[in-house]
């Protein structure tokens, strides 16, 4: 499993024990049960759980997945506060009011109008005094490097680039116009704007000897990491959302978009102009034809086309279909 530092990235602005965030949120809350009163410094997912945290929970899942007992589990789902043997969990009456909440008032991050950070100008480049950048790497004109940043070596970072929030391991290569580590898409469909934004504070992770294009943005985790695997090669112009993973060896060619959660295998090629709906997982191997919609899982060994995506064969009699009933 990646881990990195949260605190590197978003300082925490308080902390509070399970019993006090209680009596402070007592309005939100319809009801609770504790075990024991602990100190809550961080935020979890099911994939990565942490100790003194909060996690989110919307689905029913095995209880025995709770690993640890500084946990408090937040659900606006009765019949996940039901289960008894969670030890430590609030029922709210609206899980996504309730994240923005606790998470704006816990932490300091970019969206908040008192997050900053101190900058000096390196070679007409303004680099955090936080961050990390090894000498071996290159950094062009008018590039922004923002707090907690970690480069690894011999990392190439072309003009106007701005990379926040983000880890890049050894011989990364950003091109001119990208924006890594941006605020991430998630809202409530009922309220809009941008007083209603979810928090992203997660992070995105650039493997070694990834190459990535130029005007592409790649936005940060909502909790964990957006990550993108080792010897990838993204064209110009792709967007790729929060949460999103991808594998080794990819090859996603221009103005692709990727949708929030997608979870793309090792050997994957893309053609330009793909879309992905969200939260859906393609296969190792999978070859997608230029100008697909891909709405749903593919499998492995897979080669898919059209919209919505389906096996490239069944996708060509279709046309041939079409044309003889003069369509």
């Amino acid at each position: 499993m990646i881990s990195f530092e949260r605190k590197n990235f978003f300082s925490l602005k308080k902390t509070y024990y399970s019993s006090n965030l209680i009596k402070t949120f007592e309005k939100n809350i319809l009801k609770n049960r504790l075990t024991n009163n602990f100190e809550i410094n961080e935020v979890s997912s099911i994939e990565a759980q942490r100790v003194n945290s909060i996690l989110f929970l919307e689905k029913e899942i095995d209880v025995f997945k709770i690993k640890n007992d500084t946990i408090l589990i937040i659900t606006d789902k009765k019949v996940i506060f039901d289960k008894i043997q969670f030890k430590n969990i609030i029922l709210v009456e609206n899980l996504n009011f309730t994240w923005n909440l606790l998470i704006n008032d816990i932490f300091i991050h970019e969206d908040s109008i008192d997050y900053d950070d101190v900058f000096v100008n390196s070679n007409n480049s303004y680099i955090s005094k936080f961050a990390k950048v090894d000498k071996s790497t290159k950094i062009f004109n008018n590039c922004v490097i923002g707090k907690g940043v970690e480069i690894g070596k011999n990392c190439i970072i072309k003009n106007n680039v701005v990379i926040k929030n983000s880890i890049l391991k050894n011989n990364v290569v950003i091109c001119d116009n990208s924006s890594i580590g941006t605020t991430g898409f998630g809202f409530d469909y009922n309220k809009r704007g941008s007083n209603f934004l979810n928090p992203q504070i997660g992070c995105v992770i650039i493997d070694d000897n990834v190459h990535i294009g130029a005007g592409c943005t790649i936005d940060r985790a909502k909790i964990d990491f957006t990550h993108i695997g080792k010897n990838s090669m993204i064209d110009n112009l792709v967007h790729i959302a929060h949460n999103v993973s991808i594998g080794e060896n990819a090859c996603i060619a221009a103005q692709t978009g990727i949708s929030g959660s997608v979870k793309i295998g090792n050997n994957v090629t893309i053609g330009g102009k793909a879309g992905f709906a969200g939260h859906i997982k393609i296969g190792d191997n999978v070859i997608i034809a230029a100008r697909s919609g891909v709405t749903k899982n593919i499998k492995d060994n897979s080669t898919v086309a059209g919209f919505p995506a389906i096996d490239i064969k069944e996708w060509k009699k279709n046309i041939v279909r079409n044309r003889k009933n003069g369509y």
